[in-house]
């Protein structure tokens, strides 16, 4: 499938999407404290969307694999839990936690998505590494979207990034393109194994969900019963940061970032 293009007009909107994606992420981060529930969360995102006339993108979407379809507004992954895990009322966050949360939301046909990583109260210095260094990986990557790059140029400055402080990059899953669906060409991996000038060239009016998922040892992964939750096979611990962007001619916007 090609790569689709959006106007200035269509980026407006999906910046709409982003803010209110950005909105949610901001609210979790103030409520967030040790003895909550990941299902108290989802139940907060799920008012703010509902209130904003949007609807959650991730509530009902497919099973990649033919499993049950997604059941909760956020993903809500915990220490050794990589992506999609599913919140719910009997996972209780204890100081010195890490909590990922992934939101997605439609709003006026065009889709946002974003995700923080976030130290359930006070954390080890290996913990607050590892989110930072994952976040900075993630701005790296802003910092190369600009007209005419090329897209294994991104996997290559998040891989080394984070590989020089001594973490790893998630293989298994990566991140993709975004507008009128969640999930649009072109693949966007945080690492590259092959020419780092190769991949797509970056256009004006691409817009990418940028995603690292690093791990604190091996980046190796499994899935859970439950058939969502993706775990590090080692069981360290995992960070996720991510950010909708769109490429313009005068470099990237981060549509689910604040504004100035």
């Amino acid at each position: 499938m090609a790569i689709e293009l959006k106007t200035a007009a269509e980026i407006e909107q999906m910046r709409a999407a982003g803010q209110l994606v950005r909105q949610v992420l901001d609210a979790i981060g103030v409520e967030l404290e040790p003895l909550m529930t990941t299902g108290h969360l989802n139940r907060l995102a799920e008012r703010m969307i509902s209130d904003a006339g949007a609807v959650p993108a991730f509530l009902g979407y497919p099973h990649p694999r033919g499993g049950a379809a997604f059941p909760a507004v956020l993903c809500t992954s915990r220490n050794e839990e990589i992506v999609h895990g599913i919140p719910s009322d009997r996972v209780v966050l204890k100081e010195g936690d890490i909590l990922s949360v992934d939101c997605g939301v439609r709003l006026q046909g065009f889709y946002g998505d974003a995700a923080r990583s976030y130290a359930v109260g006070k954390v080890d210095e290996r913990a607050k590494n590892l989110l930072e260094v994952t976040n900075q990986a993630l701005h790296l990557a802003i910092e190369m979207c600009s007209v005419g790059a090329r897209l294994n140029g991104l996997g290559k400055i998040v891989q080394e990034h984070v590989e020089r402080h001594g973490f790893s990059v998630v293989r298994d899953f990566v991140g993709h393109g975004i507008g009128r669906r969640l999930h649009e060409e072109p693949r966007v991996p945080n690492y590259c194994d092959g020419n780092p000038m190769g991949g797509p060239i970056l256009r004006a009016g691409m817009v990418l969900a940028i995603e690292p998922m690093v791990n604190e040892g091996s980046h190796l992964t499994e899935v859970l019963e439950d058939r969502w939750t993706v775990v590090t096979r080692d069981r360290s611990r995992s960070a996720h940061f991510e950010h909708t962007v769109a490429i313009t001619q005068s470099g990237p916007e981060i549509l689910t970032g604040a504004i100035d």
